[in-house]
């Protein structure tokens, strides 16, 4: 059983926030249980947000409806059956109405445009009669969605406990035309599949983009050469180079925590293996050595060990190893072969791609290897990103024939699978932190 409990002492690391004053502070009453097939997802009304703009405040509180029900930890009520359809953030609620309409947790939102963007949010537990969450916001007015998501984000923290992870970004490449002459360009887009932008042209073809830790510098590999390269792209100039001059292919590069090395695979003579480069240049590092193909890094939250894929006992299986390289130890011995290992940002468990049993699987084990779990079975999925709250993985699944691939989450829970929308077809998503 795993127990995500409220907890009663708000907190304002959220940037811009301030504490809406004179409520009382609700005890921890309400919580969220995920307990085997009994699971329930916590109720919660949510009234249109009030605005001078009725239709700006309507979208910002579906913005948080949405965000809230794809958690799966939340059933976010439908604004036509509430007693009230506009929130009223200024005043205390009638809890007697709430409870009549058996709502424990009542959302009250206000949003306005002018030179900047403004919103103040309380959250109230209508069984204690008590505020849990009150806080207020500015932004600019180009990130009206982003306010939805730092709402969303604050109710997550307070109602489910851990951080929330809808103030964030994914890029991923987005692929198009016949399957047998794709084109594969990058893309990048809000969690939820807005605000799409193209990064690049498709002239090359570029897969496999990875975030670094500030969000603005992304690694990917690069076909402008014809053999693939690692490059280098920063977002906030659009400026990109290639990362190493080293072998005739250089592929599944990934950042260290501090953003300052990438971690990838190159393939000489046969052998593929593992290096590792400043992201300023200079000579590369060799990390593992031998005739097996070893790719597929992923560094440790603290930095200190790296666990990736090798063959080296004739199966591809997962590895770990210090950053330094040397004395890798096996830690995957279910059936099949496994790939694609990516650790979790709170270091506790390493997401992964198994084949076994003519199914490909998205699971997750701790990182010695124990407590092996699959959590999405299907005929083709592979590619596990995490959030950055650590409780939810996006990966990419296709389900063959003449489609192309899509991108997917599913909860540590197994719980949950939702399809992400995009324009294309997806692949390779990568998840970023949650933004400043």
């Amino acid at each position: 059983m795993t127990l995500l409990t409220r907890r009663s002492a708000l907190k304002l690391g959220l940037a811009g926030g301030a504490l809406l004053a004179t409520a009382p502070m609700a005890m921890a009453q309400l919580r969220i249980v995920v307990e085997g097939a009994n699971f329930q997802p916590l109720p919660i009304a949510i009234p249109d947000f009030a605005s001078s703009d009725p239709t700006f405040g309507r979208e910002i509180a579906d913005i948080v409806r949405n965000n809230l029900r794809r958690s799966g930890l939340f059933l976010p009520l439908d604004p036509a059956s509430l007693p009230v359809q506009v929130g009223d953030v200024n005043g205390t609620p009638d809890f007697n109405v709430w409870r009549t309409a058996n709502v424990d947790a009542l959302v009250m939102g206000s949003v306005e445009r002018g030179g900047q963007i403004s919103s103040s949010v309380r959250v109230w537990d209508t069984q204690q009669a008590a505020q849990v969450v009150g806080k207020s916001y500015n932004t600019d007015p180009n990130s009206a969605r982003r306010i939805g998501h730092i709402v969303s984000d604050a109710i997550y923290e307070q109602l489910a406990g851990g951080t929330g992870y809808f103030d964030t970004r994914v890029i991923y490449t987005a692929e198009s035309g016949p399957k047998a002459n794709r084109t594969r360009r990058l893309a990048i887009m809000d969690q939820d599949g807005a605000n799409v932008q193209y990064l690049t042209d498709g002239s090359t073809m570029a897969l496999t983009p990875r975030f670094a830790p500030n969000g603005d510098l992304v690694t990917y590999m690069n076909f402008a050469d014809g053999n693939p390269q690692v490059y280098l792209l920063q977002l906030s100039s659009g400026q990109q180079q290639r990362l190493a001059n080293v072998g005739a292919m250089t592929f599944a590069p990934r950042f260290s925590p501090d953003g300052g090395t990438v971690v990838f695979s190159v393939e000489q003579g046969g052998a593929t293996n593992i290096y590792a480069v400043g992201t300023g240049g200079g000579q590369p590092m060799q990390l593992t050595s031998g005739a097996a193909i070893d790719t597929g890094p992923s560094y440790s939250p603290d930095g200190g060990r790296i666990v990736f894929e090798s063959d080296r006992g004739g199966s591809p299986q997962i590895y770990m190893m210090g950053a330094g390289g040397g004395n890798a130890q096996r830690i995957s011995f279910g059936q099949g072969s496994y790939s694609t290992p990516v650790w979790s940002p709170k270091g506790d468990l390493i997401a992964f791609t198994r084949q076994s049993g003519g199914q490909f699987h998205i699971g997750i084990m701790a990182p010695d290897g124990s407590g092996e779990r699959l959590l999405y079975s299907s005929y083709h999925a592979e590619g596990p990103t995490w959030a950055p709250n650590g409780r939810v993985i996006m990966f990419f699944q296709d389900p063959g024939g003449n489609d192309g691939p899509r991108l997917m989450s599913v909860d540590i829970w197994g719980r949950n699978p939702q399809t992400i929308a995009t324009e294309s077809y997806a692949s390779d998503p990568s998840w970023s932190g949650l933004r400043g």
